[in-house]
């Protein structure tokens, strides 16, 4: 089974002064050419018009040839420039809307028990991040927004955790820790995947989850800190996935393909 996460970074080019790429062309290149089984993405945008006011996830899970595919979202609105949490019927999983949103999502090849969706709560502060403009990245304060993580339980027995952690340092950690805990509670093996937000192996050395791939996946023009994750509870055998080149997002992908026993 090959497992791939990417913080997509809404179809962006990793260069903001650079045209977006073709954002089903930049998924079959990249995630289908590798035969990818099951694939977590973040940064993923829905009714959104800077992405051309699409189901990003629904574009993605078509052109990577996937049945199954769960969408989570974590906001409704734009990150940074407004939002709002979304209420309860907005957090259904799967499901269309008119309005703007920004969360997570997973496409499987591998059918699906059951999805589940956990909500982690935001830090009360934020920071000041870079966001894109056609003149390049500016500075600007940023209030953390609510994240999720969105869960499959697939029907070879392994249940699958994708999410996108806060960029708030120690919050992110406690995020992960909850996510943790509540995993326990699911049935099969267990991984955890996606944009964790934390640095140096901190999710590894301070957890008895192991982190199955070891690549520096930020910033995609010159990588330099993993922040992106495929951590597993128990003992797997795998190995990682090498990616093609793509101009889209500012994170590189990362997987491993594991030997399913």
């Amino acid at each position: 089974m090959k497992v791939i996460s990417w913080n997509i970074f809404n179809g962006q080019a990793a260069n903001p002064t650079l045209p977006a790429p073709e954002l089903a062309e930049s998924i079959r290149q990249t995630i289908a050419s590798v035969g990818g089984d099951v694939l977590a993405v973040q940064e993923v945008d829905e009714n959104q018009s800077r992405s051309g006011s699409v189901h990003q996830l629904e574009i993605i899970a078509n052109a990577m040839g996937a049945p199954y595919w769960g969408y989570a979202r974590a906001v409704i609105g734009t990150p940074g420039f407004g939002w709002r949490k979304p209420n309860e019927e907005e957090k259904i999983i799967h499901s269309d809307s008119t309005q703007p949103g920004y969360g997570i999502g997973l496409a499987s090849k591998i059918p699906v028990r059951a999805w589940h969706r956990i909500d982690l709560p935001a830090s009360w502060f934020g920071l000041a991040l870079a966001y894109p403009t056609d003149k390049g990245f500016r500075m600007k304060y940023a209030k953390d927004e609510p994240r999720v993580a969105i869960i499959a339980e697939l029907e070879n027995g392994i249940t699958i955790a994708a999410t996108h952690l806060s960029f708030v340092p120690f919050w992110n950690y406690y995020q992960l820790r909850l996510l943790m805990r509540k995993m326990k509670h699911l049935p099969g093996k267990h991984l955890i995947v996606g944009d964790i937000n934390l640095p140096w192996n901190i999710p590894q050395r301070f957890s008895r989850w192991s982190s199955l791939v070891s690549k520096k996946t930020f910033p995609s023009y010159k990588p330099s800190l993993q922040f992106d994750y495929i951590m597993a509870l128990e003992s797997m055998e795998s190995k990682p996935i090498e990616f093609s080149p793509s101009p889209m997002s500012d994170h590189l992908p990362l997987g491993v393909e594991i030997v399913l026993k």
